[in-house]
């Protein structure tokens, strides 16, 4: 009897055993639905990735074509901020005298308008025209000049006496208002020299005022004895600017 419950024991145990390999794993037909759905979602992706760049250029086309108006407007600003600039500076010019200088006569009673060099200086809302400064603007100005005068016998032309030389400078003003332009005289200075020294002489006129001025009238600067003039740009200069309306 207990023999015989032995072998039913081990035989229940073995067919546990057996029983256990009896499960199969998964075939390839189950595998199907998992690679199926894996290329879905792989497709899906793709076909959001492509919407994504096709949107993305479509942003960049648009915002190439609306560049050009963008560009145009902020050209337009910068040359509006250049005339309002330029509408708000002061007028004011300062220019050098023009050199070579052909003043041949000596006679100390002749006077001569002095030509400025316009290419060497500032000229804003001022013109410049035959040795005249042309004011665009009327207001108060106020109104320069230096002129130097030398000689020295060893680099003259000629030999003149300077024993008894006046060196005058004038400043002139010209209104356009007027029928017949006839100038008028702002300031003048100067004197009577006897220059002596044989080896140089040099003297300098600096004077300046304030004078109020209309739109279009003309300065300018006439000298004596011209012909002595010192035709370097740092010692004889002419200039105005604008001190108020």
């Amino acid at each position: 009897m207990a023999a015989n419950d032995y072998r039913g024991y081990l035989r229940n145990h073995m067919d546990m055993e057996h029983g256990g390999s009896r499960f199969q794993p998964p075939t390839q037909s189950a595998h199907r639905p998992l690679i199926f759905g894996t290329l879905a979602v792989m497709g899906l992706l793709q076909v959001a990735s492509s919407v994504t760049i096709l949107l993305h250029l479509t942003g960049y086309l648009r915002e190439e074509v609306h560049s050009e108006p963008i560009i145009a407007d902020a050209f337009r600003d910068i040359k509006k901020k250049d005339r309002s600039r330029k509408k708000d500076q002061t007028p004011v010019a300062h220019l050098s005298v023009k050199t070579p200088m052909d003043f041949a006569s000596t006679d100390s009673k002749v006077v001569t308008t002095i030509h400025w060099n316009q290419f060497h200086g500032t000229l804003t809302k001022v013109k410049y025209h035959d040795g005249r400064f042309v004011m665009e603007e009327q207001g108060l100005y106020y109104v320069y000049a230096k002129t130097c005068f030398r000689y020295a016998p060893d680099h003259a032309s000629k030999k003149q006496d300077v024993s008894n030389v006046q060196l005058i400078q004038y400043i002139f003003h010209e209104s356009h208002t007027q029928s017949k332009l006839k100038p008028v005289l702002l300031s003048k200075s100067g004197g009577t020299f006897n220059w002596s020294d044989p080896n140089y002489n040099m003297y300098c006129v600096q004077q300046g005022r304030s004078v109020r001025l209309g739109q279009s009238d003309g300065l300018f600067v006439n000298v004596s004895n011209s012909w002595l003039l010192d035709p370097e740009p740092e010692g004889t200069y002419f200039g105005a600017f604008k001190m108020s309306t």
